[in-house]
């Protein structure tokens, strides 16, 4: 029978397909005792399912390339470190030797010990890291039966879940699944993020999917309304059929705008920067057309080793970006570990009380020994194959930019006297990602040669909502006055004096905050390669002079309402 139900949409685009559905994670065991002489048996038992699930990790890791190198693998990288956690390996160990359970039974007492700990945090970010928990505990449940996870997808199947991780996705759509309804989920989560630039049909916060839907129903999936539709008949059908055919034709027209520029109805040039992290990014980069890259990330370079990089395995890395480019100019952000982005060296603190307040982004930089240093050197080195610029994440005031360009003119001298080619200037540019620095901004914009608005911690930051918390979906909003009128400020102080300001965040690639953004006097938006062609339509179909004259408007609105009202009047579609 034909039922209609009503999620979030978080990822656009139409599906079809059988359902598939995976019930909430939990371990289904019974308590089961063993004798004193099977011990060992069943610690080695476990054991060998760590290892299993580690080989998995490894090999799911190694298969990663481009920008999902950076979007799973930090992820993967994460269940990779709580297999290796003590607390975790070395309770089970115990329960099996000292309470004399079985594998099973120990693996789901230990899971509750852990997630009872973490419920009890005050921190949501804390309480949230259940689920990457639940995702070990279900692999090596797995492992112990010599039975695939609970990870495996059929091609034509729509996943119906209660929540999805980023690296399930991922191999997810490799093996053809062509969407995913999730009971929960927000669409400001990073699995959402990264369906969007996988392009996978998702809808969140279906609270009814699980309860109505069964494995082989078939469902319709409409990631850009939220709607899925149980059964659908012969209308829905119809409907289906238009949206694909609706949404090819939209990809063949977007294809078209390749080589077409960035301009304005009224013939203003914007400059569209790409995101990347590897060659292959930055090839897909050159091909779409990219003024340069506007964010460089250096940290695959440091999650995916037990040793940090040496100098000349970073200025290879940036050396290839420059260049890939060609002469267009590439902006390198300094290592921005810490909060949700660990490493196997132990460089970033893994057990901070905190850690989107913690030790990240240029603290760390500063706070570890040579790893500025070095870092700043690999990167003056490769400036002389092209145009580079260096970015600092997580400034929050004049004297972190004051450290770093200090730290950059002296690795420039030192590399000059020691015979190398650099270039004559290194440009320097800080993230205004903490609300410090954008309201110190005058004192230290002196110190910068450009700036880079980071508006995902930025508007964490200022509201004080964390963005993956389902709760606080209605007060994460880029639409708030307050962030508005931040970044009309920030605008202002940097236009003042000559210096260029981008948007890197989130925003930067979704289309329908171009208007907002170009009335606010951005003039150049950095964002992930798969949404440019999206990004440059918009920007074409803009007046910049009609959106500047209606700009005030946007600061007279002192709710969310009356914002999105204003962007609704002034879409560019």
């Amino acid at each position: 029978m034909r039922h209609l139900l009503s999620g979030n949409a978080a990822a656009r685009g139409s599906a079809l397909g059988r359902a598939r559905v995976r019930l909430p994670h939990a371990l289904d065991v019974e308590e089961t005792r063993i004798a004193p002489g099977e011990v060992e048996a069943e610690l080695a038992r476990i054991h060998e399912a760590v290892d299993i699930v580690r080989a998995e990790m490894h090999a799911l890791r190694q298969r990663l390339h481009g920008a999902l190198a950076h979007e799973v693998g930090e992820f993967v990288d994460l269940h990779a470190l709580l297999l290796d956690d003590p607390e975790l390996l070395q309770g089970i160990d115990e329960l099996i030797s000292t309470g004399l359970y079985s594998a099973d039974y120990a693996l789901r007492l230990q899971r509750d010990r852990i997630a009872a700990v973490f419920e009890g945090m005050d921190d949501a970010y804390l309480r949230s890291r259940i689920d990457d928990i639940d995702q070990v505990i279900g692999r090596l449940h797995a492992a112990l039966h010599r039975r695939e996870a609970d990870l495996q997808g059929v091609a034509g199947e729509i996943l119906v879940t209660d929540s999805i991780a980023p690296a399930e996705l991922a191999q997810l759509q490799s093996q053809g699944v062509v969407g995913v309804v999730t009971a929960g989920g927000s669409p400001l989560s990073h699995s959402a993020i990264l369906a969007r630039s996988l392009h996978l049909p998702l809808v969140v916060g279906a609270a009814q999917a699980l309860l109505k839907v069964n494995d082989g129903d078939v469902l319709a999936i409409d990631g850009a309304s939220g709607l899925v539709v149980l059964e659908p008949n012969a209308a829905d059908l119809r409907a289906h059929h238009k949206r694909v055919t609706e949404s090819k034709r939209e990809r063949r027209e977007l294809n078209r705008l390749r080589r077409e520029p960035s301009r304005t109805l009224d013939g203003v040039d914007i400059k569209l920067w790409a995101n990347a992290e590897s060659r292959d990014d930055v090839t897909e980069a050159h091909a779409l057309g990219a003024a340069g890259v506007g964010l460089y990330r250096t940290e695959f370079l440091f999650m995916g080793s037990s040793e940090l990089p040496d100098e000349d395995t970073q200025f290879r890395a940036y050396r290839d970006a420059v260049i890939g480019m060609t002469g267009r100019t590439v902006t390198i952000r300094t290592l921005d570990l810490g909060a949700d982005k660990a490493d196997k060296t132990g460089l970033a603190l893994r057990d901070e009380p905190n850690p989107a307040l913690g030790l990240r982004g240029v603290r760390l930089s500063l706070a570890r020994e040579g790893l500025l240093h070095t870092q700043l050197r690999a990167m003056a080195r490769a400036s002389g194959y092209g145009p580079l610029r260096a970015l600092v994440p997580m400034v929050s005031g004049f004297e972190e930019m004051r450290t770093v360009r200090s730290a950059l003119d002296a690795v420039l001298f030192e590399l000059r006297s020691e015979g190398f080619e650099v270039a004559d200037h290194v440009p320097l540019g800080a993230m205004i990602e903490v609300p410090s620095a954008a309201i110190a901004l005058p004192d230290f914009i002196g110190l910068c040669d450009f700036l880079s608005i980071g508006t995902n911690d930025l508007v964490q930051y200022l509201l004080a909502a964390d963005r993956t918390n389902e709760a606080l979906g209605e007060l994460y909003s880029p639409l708030h006055p307050a962030v508005l009128r931040v970044l009309r400020d920030v605008v202002r102080v940097a236009n003042r004096r000559g210096k260029p300001v981008a948007v890197c965040g989130e925003i930067a690639g979704d289309p329908m905050f171009t208007p907002l953004l170009l009335a606010l006097g951005i003039g150049e938006l950095s964002l992930h390669p798969a949404t440019m062609l999206e990004v440059r339509r918009a920007v074409r179909a803009c007046d910049l002079s009609a959106l500047r004259a209606a700009a005030p408007a946007l600061f007279r609105a002192r709710e969310r309402a009356g914002i999105e009202a204003w962007l609704k009047a002034h879409s560019a579609h």
